[in-house]
């Protein structure tokens, strides 16, 4: 019984951990989720956009995105005007993972 209650208490505390480590924009976003809609959804339109590499427009030294709301904005403006479908739950899935893998932005 105690061993139950003492791994509750330490899965409790690692996802309470987890969810804080992003900004509150998206700190209760799925970051894996939005990894699959990215490579569905989002990879061959940034590669179209810059020579075949789906990454330099996270990567390059002009990104316009300058903080987390930022980035959550610029996801939801794409899904916009792309007409990707994606529900405000998933928009949030993408900036989270798009922060953890590229912008880094603290919570």
């Amino acid at each position: 019984m105690i061993i139950r209650i003492c791994v509750a208490a330490l899965l409790a505390a690692f996802a309470a951990t987890a969810s804080a480590q992003q900004p509150a924009p998206f700190a209760n976003a799925d970051p894996h989720k939005g990894e699959k809609l990215v490579t569905k959804d989002c990879q061959s339109c940034h590669a179209s956009k810059f020579g075949g590499n789906p990454d330099a427009i996270y990567t390059r030294k002009d990104r316009r995105v300058k903080s987390a709301s930022q980035l959550l904005s610029q996801v939801t403006m794409c899904n916009t005007q792309l007409n990707s479908g994606f529900f405000p739950d998933e928009e949030k899935d993408v900036a989270a993972y798009l922060n953890q893998h590229y912008y880094h932005f603290k919570p």
